[in-house]
């Protein structure tokens, strides 16, 4: 295949489609309510394997003779082709970064595949992949029948809901985004394609702004699953094209979402996944009163790491919060203060003192106090009744 198109993406779905979930188009009262926009999700963490990559890794290796075929990843690309693999009787090899997550490591081992386990960076495990010419190399995101693979969501999107104002799809590599572009412009022209990446690895933010592929040593993300460092040169020219913006988000945006996904819609997403949601929750008026498509990549989360991000969800959308109360050190003070978080409804879930500080002064004490709250508007009320009753707020 040389171009991707309509048609190439719908020879690609015929192809696939006996070996794929055809996954749900969801509407979201909360998340319609949450951004004023009428929010619906593709839920590809419902997909087999847990991510949309199983639809690009089956458009490729149907096509091939039999052969041994090897991949890099970090971990939804290695599901993928060693799902399709084994299903299609072919030999997988996967090489991993050691940073790769042990539970990826074991799904991807779970579905057949060999894993090698190279270098501590994607890119150094995508070099060693490319040096093994005894394998024929299935690409991530680089490759027009990957695109065209993962372009049959567009399909699924427009063949299942008419005029829609904004698709937002997560963006590493840019094989997700640039497929669902090509369906998505050539079956409904106004929609807007709009792909978002998190702060912590921006190559394609920048290349397409800067209008040439730039290459950015990602940051430790919680989405790992787009924390790509060069965006491929197949796909920024389909996104040159068919691309409207791309826009990044905070990692604390992406673990407040992450953590709204668990609350209130009751689905395990990933980081990657959780991108969309974390870009139409920050503030703005673009999307507002738009029906919006939020592509939901992937639910491969690593479940050693939950804990952190809720917690860090948490704290992102205030409902913990910190304080540091000044307060006169003798009996009955620390009391008085529980009291006054109680009677406002604030839960205390540690508390800390610290008369060491060499900004305290004699007779003055520091209390740590980590709440539950009901968001940020209830921790400021907490706040002012506590200086209200005398005592002093640091920071």
């Amino acid at each position: 295949m040389e171009t991707v198109d309509l048609l190439s993406i719908k020879k690609a779905y015929e192809l696939l489609s006996p070996h794929i979930h055809k996954t749900p188009l969801i509407y979201s009262d909360s998340f319609s309510r949450l951004s004023g926009s009428e929010v619906y999700l593709k839920a590809e963490n419902l997909q087999k394997t847990g991510s949309f990559k199983v639809r690009g890794a089956f458009n490729k290796l149907t096509r091939l003779e039999p052969c041994r075929v090897i991949a890099a990843s970090m971990g939804n690309h290695a599901q993928g082709v060693a799902f399709a693999a084994g299903s299609l009787g072919l030999k997988a090899t996967i090489v991993m970064p050691s940073t790769a997550s042990i539970i990826k490591q074991e799904a991807t081992r779970g579905y057949g595949a060999e894993v090698i386990l190279h270098g501590e960076t994607f890119q150094d495990s995508l070099d060693y992949a490319l040096s093994r010419k005894d394998y024929t190399f299935i690409h991530a995101f680089d490759d027009e029948d990957i695109i065209a693979g993962q372009g049959t969501i567009g399909l699924e999107i427009f063949g299942a809901l008419e005029d829609v104002d904004a698709v937002l799809a997560p963006v590493g590599g840019g094989g997700l985004i640039s497929g669902i572009a090509v369906a998505g412009k050539s079956l409904s022209p106004k929609t807007a394609i709009i792909g978002v990446q998190t702060a912590s690895a921006v190559s394609a933010y920048q290349s397409f702004r800067s209008g040439k592929v730039v290459e950015i040593i990602p940051q430790p993300t919680l989405a790992d699953g787009i924390a790509v460092g060069k965006i491929g040169t197949k796909t920024f020219g389909l996104i040159e094209r068919y691309v409207d913006d791309i826009i990044k988000v905070s990692e604390e945006s992406i673990a407040r979402a992450v953590l709204l996904f668990m609350e209130r819609k009751k689905l395990v997403v990933e980081g990657a996944g959780a991108v969309p949601l974390a870009a139409l929750l920050e503030p703005g008026e673009r999307l507002k009163g738009k029906k919006v498509v939020l592509v939901v990549s992937g639910g491969n989360i690593d479940f050693t790491l939950i804990d952190r991000i809720i917690h860090k969800g948490l704290v992102s959308s205030g409902r913990i919060g910190v304080l540091k109360v000044i307060a006169d050190d003798m009996p009955g003070n620390l009391h008085r203060l529980t009291g006054i978080i109680a009677g406002h409804g604030g839960n205390i879930l540690n508390v800390m003192h610290d008369r060491l500080d060499q900004s305290m002064p004699i007779g003055k004490t520091m209390v740590i106090l980590a709440l539950e709250t009901r968001g940020f508007a209830h921790l400021r009320e907490m706040e002012e009744a506590i200086k209200e009753s005398g005592f002093g707020i640091i920071g």
